[in-house]
């Protein structure tokens, strides 16, 4: 076996193709405005039930959604995203 060869790793580059919520941050800029789910899926023409999927990263939520809620709730979008990385070889 050549030891040179053993040695070497595979290359990985790592893109940004987008944003994903951060449900977490998300429900806590929501409690700490004092405000119920319900009215904030009212304010951004959402179910309930959507919002409850997105806050516990269930379901990931589109551009447009993601900057109605951080409006809503008063923050820049980047408070309540993470990116979303995609590896390729």
């Amino acid at each position: 076996m050549n030891p040179e060869k053993s040695l070497r790793t595979p290359k990985v580059w790592v893109y940004v193709v987008g944003v994903t919520p951060n449900g977490a941050a998300i429900r806590a800029f929501r409690r700490m405005r004092g405000m119920s789910l319900r009215r904030l899926a009212h304010l951004i023409d959402r179910d309930p039930g959507y919002l409850s999927h997105v806050e516990r990263d269930r379901q990931g939520a589109g551009r447009e959604t993601l900057e109605r809620i951080a409006e809503e709730l008063g923050v820049p979008m980047e408070a309540i995203t993470r990116e979303k990385p995609r590896d390729q070889d």
